[in-house]
């Protein structure tokens, strides 16, 4: 574990674990949240003879709570501080939902043009756009995100607690098993962060049209969605990521929530296994 201090002052905490010549997966974690969101995932592939690193995005987590920002290319630039430090090559970068969004900008502006990059995963990622428009109609008109803004200046404990008991892992859904702690450890990560940053990042993640970012992209790039996403609407996130990448492969779970890498780790973990040694 360490920190990157970035151009910008920010204090960029990661975990860093196993082999360093093992090859590299890198993930990026969904918002609000922090690299303990991927604890199924790191546990798994360093299991797997995989080197495992995972960073708390700016203002989450124990990143340091800088007031400025809170945007894609910052994110993106945030991680490029951690590779370099790191020194690492023929990575593969796995992110979730906001952090598929922070991927697609990380490898489009620099995996790809430093050669650092050998795959990527989105896993329920927000790219090309979440926001609706006339261009984009399955996304989700502004209310929706204005509403977020408004629960989370209001009672950003309360907004979480319904966003992790509902939502997010589908436990609003009629005969699925409400995992408590699932939504404690969920609430956890979420009031660790900043609230500057939280309400600064609905912008970041719902406003940021990503189309060109998909486009630049060579490398493979395993989608994966499940059908009953709450959160990002599937027709408008994997479905449009698969068709502007150049070299993706797409898989939609029947059933599935946004938050799949948790309540179906058991399914999700070896799919982005046989993906990366393919």
């Amino acid at each position: 574990m360490g920190y990157v201090t970035t151009d910008d002052g920010a204090e960029i905490f990661f975990k860093d674990w196993g082999d360093h010549d093992a090859q590299p997966i890198v993930f990026h974690h969904g918002w609000p949240l922090s690299s303990d969101d991927w604890d199924a995932q790191l546990l798994y592939f360093l299991n797997e003879g995989y080197r495992v690193i995972a960073t708390d995005r700016r203002g989450h987590g124990r990143s340091s709570q800088i007031d400025t920002g809170h945007d894609m290319d910052h994110y993106a630039s945030d991680v490029n501080a951690v590779v370099e430090h790191l020194d690492l090559r023929n990575a593969v970068h796995v992110g979730h939902s906001t952090g598929g969004g922070q991927v697609a900008r990380y490898v489009a502006k620099y995996g790809e043009p430093q050669g650092r990059v050998a795959k990527a995963v989105l896993v329920a990622a927000v790219p090309p756009l979440m926001l609706q428009t006339d261009d984009n109609p399955e996304g989700l008109p502004i209310s929706v995100f204005d509403g977020f803004r408004d629960a989370l200046a209001a009672n950003r404990a309360q907004f979480f607690e319904d966003v992790a008991s509902g939502p997010f892992y589908g436990f609003n859904r009629e005969g699925v098993e409400v995992q408590q702690r699932v939504i404690d450890n969920w609430w956890r990560q979420g009031m660790a962060g900043s609230a500057l940053a939280h309400y600064a990042g609905i912008k970041a993640f719902s406003e940021t049209d990503q189309t060109e970012d998909l486009k630049a992209i060579s490398v493979p790039v395993l989608v994966l969605q499940g059908d009953d996403d709450q959160v990002v609407p599937y027709q408008a996130a994997a479905l449009k990521q698969a068709e502007l990448l150049s070299n993706a492969t797409l898989k939609i779970y029947e059933g599935y929530p946004h938050g799949m890498l948790t309540t179906h780790a058991d399914v999700i973990n070896p799919d982005i296994l046989a993906f990366i040694r393919s």
